[in-house]
């Protein structure tokens, strides 16, 4: 026999739901439960989800932080194996730059290279102040040398040969006289800054930067 719309009001009533079927007892049980989960979902369970995923995203920057330090925690050794090998790479080139006392002995030694190859010196003018750079600073010397082809080639090696730094720059040949050759080059030679000249060039350069912010 089919349910007619009066039967399912009149079942419905929750003073005669006891006497309905059992089909319209278990309808009305899983809308109370569907209604049940829909209210707790709403007022209670969308939070906790809403903190749980929170503390899941938390969970994951934490791990990721782990492993970054876990990971420059395994290669510390080898960065401070790297930064010694710097360090040290570092003071062997420094040792190659002579410092304020001992540039007059370097200009003395380039000078003898010259003449220990028969050059005559024409000109031998350093420049009348130098170029500071970060930690160290550097002397142009303009030179005119005059000899054979042999002997000038021979004390442009013997220029790469000194335990200091010198190069040799913008160098042009000509003919001279007797058969020899001029040539005109500028020597550039290189010293470490002491603390005071680094700490005073610091100084400079903050003033600087100070003054351009005004």
């Amino acid at each position: 026999m089919a349910m007619t719309t009066e039967d399912l009001k009149r079942y419905l009533d929750p003073k005669r739901i006891g006497s309905a079927p059992v089909v319209v007892k278990l309808g009305v049980l899983g809308v109370l439960l569907a209604v049940i989960v829909f209210a707790s979902y709403w007022f209670d369970w969308q939070n906790q989800l809403d903190q749980i995923n929170a503390e899941r995203e938390k969970e994951g920057q934490l791990r990721t932080t782990f492993l970054d330090k876990k990971k420059q925690a395994i290669d510390l050794p080898a960065y401070r194996k790297q930064l010694a090998d710097i360090e040290k790479q570092f003071g062997a080139l420094l040792k190659q730059l002579p410092g304020k006392s001992e540039m007059d002995a370097l200009l003395t030694d380039i000078n003898q290279a010259g003449l220990g190859r028969g050059l005559q010196f024409e000109l031998f003018k350093p420049a009348a102040g130098e170029m500071q750079r970060d930690f160290y600073a550097e002397l142009p010397i303009t030179i005119k040398v005059a000899g054979s082809y042999h002997d000038l080639g021979a004390f442009a090696s013997d220029i790469g040969k000194l335990s200091r730094i010198v190069t040799l720059n913008d160098i042009a040949l000509a003919p001279g006289k007797d058969g020899n050759l001029v040539m005109d080059a500028t020597a550039r030679t290189f010293r470490y800054l002491d603390e005071e000249e680094i700490a005073a060039q610091r100084k400079a350069a903050a003033a600087a930067k100070k003054g351009g912010k005004k």
